[in-house]
């Protein structure tokens, strides 16, 4: 195992004024939504912010993603990457199920050090799973710097081509696969996607880009913009970054597979669904991989939703702007499993 070095300081000034905030998101910012050390300042403070997190944001348990009997709930474990450990899976299926449902592979945010597969679920059931009739599989992989790339990314992989082989059993349509996720799962979400087409893997009818994590460079115009502000800005991105890379980050050999804005060819992949804040450490590089799908001839819907910061969804649920976002998703996805 490596050892991830301390993060960078700023290699330049913040670049121009920050975007503002949406009045309504705003005033979450100082809340108790966003407590004070709600993110990991070093490598070294990883476990302290872990335990944070466990605190203030408990996993769900079963009872309650089964939404009072609205889902069968149950936990396997699966073959993961050759020599690794097995994949734990969480598989949530409605229970008045349809055969040949579509099926969302979900996987976690958390910064690619933190979160669960637990993580996130209880929207992702009540928001896309149960107006579409759909089984969700949500995904735990190793967590960095413990397990540095590609063990995360290799375990997400693996537990997707047990699901396409397995899907049969649990009811799900071979031809309706969405991979989910939000953050660093944003960015898995992408990286899966560019090994199943390289490795001639499961066939994807689309890819749920929320916010996703996809650059270790760490350095766009929005990433400098935002240092400072809001919800997981450049420096804790950093911490992220060079637990799941060490020494490597940043430098030309950075493969795709582990931070996605390093694809030079983006041809050939399913539909993509993007989005970011405007006000967030992000939405450049998200910007970015929209142009690039665009550019290789891809299928791709970027929305940047104005005064949005990191997860603004997540952690003010009820405003406005959030519940455009939320709406927007779940319409992509119904047109994209549709076709």
């Amino acid at each position: 195992m490596h050892h991830p070095r301390t993060p960078h300081q700023d290699r330049s000034a913040p670049t121009g004024p920050p975007v503002p905030f949406d009045p309504e998101l705003a005033a979450f910012l100082d809340g108790p939504a966003v407590p004070p050390g709600a993110e990991p300042s070093s490598p070294a403070d990883v476990p302290r912010w872990r335990a944070l997190l466990a605190g203030t944001s408990p996993d769900p348990t079963d009872e309650e993603l089964s939404d009072g009997g609205a889902f069968d709930v149950h936990e396997r474990r699966v073959p993961g990457p050759a020599g690794a450990p097995a994949v734990p899976l969480l598989v949530a299926r409605p229970a008045s199920l349809r055969e040949g449902a579509p099926v969302v592979y979900h996987l976690h945010g958390g910064g690619m050090i933190g979160g669960t597969h637990r993580t996130g679920l209880a929207g992702v059931l009540r928001e896309w799973a149960a107006p579409l009739g759909a089984v969700v599989v949500s995904a735990g992989y190793r967590l960095a710097p413990e397990h540095p790339y590609p063990a995360g990314v290799e375990d997400c992989y693996a537990g997707l081509e047990w699901v396409a082989r397995h899907i049969d059993g649990f009811g799900g349509d071979p031809r309706r696969i969405v991979v989910a996720g939000g953050s660093a799962g944003g960015g898995l979400a992408t990286a899966v996607a560019l090994m199943a087409r390289d490795r001639g893997g499961p066939a994807l009818a689309g890819v749920l880009a929320m916010c996703p994590m996809l650059d270790d460079r760490n350095d766009t115009h929005s990433a400098r913009q935002m240092t400072g502000r809001g919800v997981w800005d450049r420096h804790a991105n950093d911490v992220g970054w060079a637990c799941l890379l060490g020494e490597t980050r940043g430098t030309p050999g950075v493969p795709p597979y582990a931070a996605p804005a390093r694809a030079t060819d983006l041809a050939g992949l399913p539909p993509f669904y993007i989005d970011a804040g405007a006000a967030e450490t992000y939405r450049d590089e998200d910007v970015a991989l929209a142009a690039s799908l665009w550019r290789a001839g891809g299928d791709a819907e970027l929305h940047v939703w104005s005064g949005g910061f990191h997860g603004f969804d997540q952690i003010a649920p009820d405003t406005a702007v959030s519940r455009d976002a939320r709406a927007a998703r779940l319409r992509w996805l119904r047109r994209v499993l549709a076709r």
